[in-house]
């Protein structure tokens, strides 16, 4: 059985990591598209104004398909990719991290700034709350009003939640299937010949 689930972030989370005089300010959200990945950074630039480096690094998407890790000034290698290791190792996705440096005058050398950078993302990662979700596929259901009971047994054997619901002589409506379970739902429901079902 191939995996359905992924791990992300509940809630927006922070850290902190202390070296030499810099401080190391990080940042981890839940994110789903590049737009709130590049509203959270637009935000922190802004706030965060007089730092001298927002380094970051995201993943996206429930097979993880989409990532980028950005050094933003620093030496190459030492601020993104330390932290995209991080959300590597935390089996993260649809999550971007930001750490913040305030530079504190005594410069720590490319080790010294990649473990800062890892133990930054570390720390904001550790504060948050990891949740697991399922990858679901959607579908859309019409059929006539006579084979309601069976389309609602069929959601109910599932445990599944109709959404988008409207009710008439025509009837229709939407429901998540978690993508382990799409198989033998469509064909349960294919079954019915009277009713209509569509991807979304």
């Amino acid at each position: 059985m191939f995996d359905d689930t992924y791990k992300t972030l509940a809630a927006p989370a922070e850290g902190l990591y202390k070296e030499k005089g810099s401080k190391f300010l990080a940042f981890a959200y839940p994110v789903r598209t590049l737009d709130e990945v590049k509203a959270h950074l637009e935000q922190l630039r802004k706030d965060y104004f007089d730092a001298r480096h927002h380094c970051y690094a995201y993943i996206l998407g429930p097979r993880k398909d989409a990532f980028r890790a950005n050094d933003d000034g620093e030496p190459s290698g030492t601020g993104g990719r330390p932290i995209h290791g991080q959300l590597l190792s935390a089996d993260l996705t649809d999550t971007l991290v930001v750490v913040v440096r305030y530079f504190g005058g005594i410069l720590l050398g490319a080790s010294g700034l990649a473990n800062a950078y890892k133990t930054a993302a570390r720390d904001a990662i550790d504060h948050a709350t990891i949740i697991e979700k399922t990858i679901d596929m959607r579908y859309r259901l019409q059929f006539e009003y006579v084979t309601m009971n069976d389309v609602m047994r069929i959601l109910k054997d599932f445990d599944l939640k109709p959404e988008n619901q409207q009710f008439d002589m025509d009837c229709a409506l939407e429901v998540s299937v978690r993508q382990s379970l799409s198989v033998p739902f469509y064909d349960r429901i294919a079954d019915l010949r009277t009713v209509r079902i569509e991807f979304i």
